[in-house]
């Protein structure tokens, strides 16, 4: 006799926007967890097997076939249903999230395997301060923040951590805030544990991803796996660590549904696994800090360098950009900068050159009628491309050939100004034409970008980086001997809650790239306020100087962690458009009583992009489960984000 089985199923796709599961049948019995593909309207999607039923009163679709005998971790399943609680988000966005879209795929080719060898390397030996801080960890059983000055051997005690996992048959999931830094981990990890090191991330082919993503599912042997935020939902059944590292980077938030942070949903996945969650960082967030200091979690400080330095403190000269007198030889680039650039390159050592800004130059500008250079679709200053003598919108993507006349008077006095990555690079060909000169930056080629040159980079074959924040964090690099800051205050420009903290945070990163007792080191930091208290908290590496502060300034203009922040934004073809359904809404959520205060509407910060028009309304509240309520009563055509980064 045929039977047939019938299965509640969470299917991932962006299309599916509903709460609840759909009900499957199938031919063969299945266990909880099966990760099977689904037909949904006229596509396969991938599905979770979540309940098995009795035969429903309406027709169902059959399952097309499971993706492998063995099911999901209990653990991954109710980190799910937990994400859609505290992110809510349908599960068609939290099933895509959690599971490659290219499980749809039938071809699987194996997964190249890491070499196993018996020679394996072994670690150096703890300092006493390292020691220490491994004794509280393993004394603690708990959370614990790993504060860690730049040098100071983190990831030595991450390593050790790890050696201890792995020997109780447990896994370990290692995050780093970009792909960029994941070689670096990725090979001290391989050379200690051979064979047991998996990196994963969106850098990858499609293929590449699914391969090693059921490569982990299908594992026998406890792994490591190393990567973004993406990286806390692969399939391991048994977790004993989780490490976030640099986990104050603001990549750990992801932008689209589910809003989530990787540092809570990192926490949650330690608390199903009974794992232990490390939080390592040179310059915690302010709200991290708050929250460990006020659950009497253990903060584990870190002040000694990891390898002996010889050398003493780093010299670090700072130039202020309003004295001209400094910049005779460039506009950008001081006297002071580019003669210890020049020495280093005479030494066969590294210098690196830091601008928070992409392209050639931000600002095109008639001197004659004062037109600008805006995107058509989105109003937003357009970025000059020197090296494609493009302009760009880095918001929508529109591209266009730069203008040698002005378009509205036709004069050809056409400048450009604000400099970018590119400006600096052209600069320093021309005066330090001798040098070996990268660029890194989101504009960056895929060959080129820094997962793909951190051998290069490492040996010293290339003289000068030059690049974003990108280059600030995390690198150990050993011939790196002069850090160069072109303007110290780039993020200080957006006017918001959090942009002394992501300042503070960027250039302390930065300065820890140099003096880490490889080389002597030298920082010649360029800006607009040489005697400012936040300048001096980061050369003094006074994190608990600039917290205070912080810390104060949160609590009396009630922001995080003080309180619970949703930013709703909706967007109209017209300005006035998305100004009514602003007010509209803003009047609905007050009648409802929440507790809550509510900032706006207001024009968003980028008030126009693709054509269209936004508005935003920003709601503070102590009550986290009125925020979530107020997203699950939105009305059509609204965007949200709870626990935004930022509100701009």
């Amino acid at each position: 006799m045929f039977y047939m089985f019938y299965y509640e199923t969470w299917v991932g796709s962006q299309r599916y926007h509903s709460d609840k599961p759909l009900t499957y049948s199938f031919s063969t019995k299945l266990p909880i967890g099966s990760i099977v593909i689904v037909p949904l309207q006229n596509k396969n999607v991938v599905g979770i097997v979540v309940n098995t039923v009795n035969k429903p009163s309406f027709t169902t679709k059959a399952i097309v076939r499971a993706i492998s005998d063995t099911p999901l971790p209990a653990q991954l399943i109710e980190l799910i249903s937990w994400m859609k609680d505290y992110y809510p988000a349908p599960f068609g966005q939290i099933v895509s999230t959690v599971i490659p879209v290219a499980l749809t795929s039938k071809s699987r080719q194996p997964n190249p395997k890491n070499p196993v060898t018996n020679a394996k390397a072994t670690l150096p030996p703890l300092n006493d301060e390292q020691a220490s801080v491994l004794g509280q960890i393993r004394a603690s059983g708990q959370s614990v923040m790993l504060h860690g000055d730049t040098g100071t051997g983190k990831t030595r005690v991450y390593m050790e951590l790890i050696q201890e996992s792995l020997s109780q048959k447990r896994s370990v999931v290692l995050l780093t805030p970009e792909i960029g830094l994941t070689p670096q981990l990725a090979n001290e990890c391989q050379e200690l544990f051979p064979g047991q090191t998996v990196v994963i991330h969106s850098g990858l082919s499609v293929t590449e991803r699914r391969n090693i993503w059921m490569s982990i599912l299908e594992a026998k042997l406890p792994l490591i796996v190393i990567g973004p935020r993406s990286a806390l939902f692969t399939p391991l059944n048994d977790v004993g660590l989780v490490i976030i590292d640099e986990c104050h980077e603001s990549t750990y938030k992801q932008e689209q549904a589910p809003h989530y942070q990787a540092t809570r949903v990192g926490a949650q996945l330690a608390k199903l696994h009974s794992a232990q969650l490390i939080l390592g960082s040179a310059t915690p967030s302010v709200d991290d800090y708050y929250i460990f200091s006020k659950k009497n979690l253990p903060i584990l400080r870190m002040t000694k360098q990891a390898v002996t330095n010889p050398f003493g403190a780093p010299k670090i000269d700072v130039i202020d950009l309003k004295n001209k007198q400094h910049f005779t030889k460039s506009a950008w680039l001081s006297n002071t900068l580019l003669k210890a650039i020049q020495t280093v390159i005479n030494n066969k050592q590294q210098a690196l050159v830091l601008l928070n800004r992409r392209g050639t130059a931000r600002l095109i500008l008639c001197q004659q009628c004062g037109w600008q250079a805006l995107c058509p679709r989105c109003d937003l200053p357009l970025t000059y491309h020197g090296d494609t003598h493009n302009i760009q919108c880095h918001t929508c993507g529109y591209l266009a050939k730069t203008p040698t006349n002005c378009p509205e008077c036709s004069a050809n006095d056409i400048i450009f100004r604000n400099i970018g990555t590119k400006s600096i690079v052209s600069e320093i060909k021309r005066l330090i034409p001798n040098a070996t000169i990268a660029r890194f930056d989101s504009d960056t080629l895929k060959p080129e970008r820094l997962e793909q040159q951190y051998s290069k980079l490492k040996n010293g074959s290339i003289d000068i980086l030059v690049g974003t924040q990108m280059l600030g964090k995390g690198l150990d690099l050993p011939n790196l001997a002069v850090l160069g800051i072109v303007t110290a205050e780039t993020s200080l420009s957006f006017p918001d809650f959090t942009a002394e903290e992501r300042t503070f945070q960027q250039l302390a990163q930065a300065l820890g790239r140099i003096n880490r007792g490889h080389t002597p080191g030298t920082a010649v930091i360029q800006t607009y306020q040489p005697r400012s208290l936040l300048l001096k908290a980061v050369i003094d590496k006074n994190y608990n100087l600039f917290y205070e502060s912080q810390i104060k300034e949160r609590q009396i203009y009630k922001f995080p962690p003080f309180r619970h922040l949703l930013k709703l934004t909706c967007s109209r073809a017209s300005n006035a458009s998305a100004q009514r359904a602003s007010e509209q809404l803003s009047i609905k959520i007050k009648s409802a009583d929440f507790p809550i205060e509510i900032i706006g509407p207001n024009p968003a910060f980028i008030n126009k992009t693709h054509r269209r028009y936004h508005w935003q309304i920003v709601i503070k509240s102590v009550d986290r489960h009125a925020l979530v309520e107020i997203i699950h009563n939105l009305p059509t055509g609204w965007s949200y984000d709870i626990d935004p980064m930022n509100l701009l």
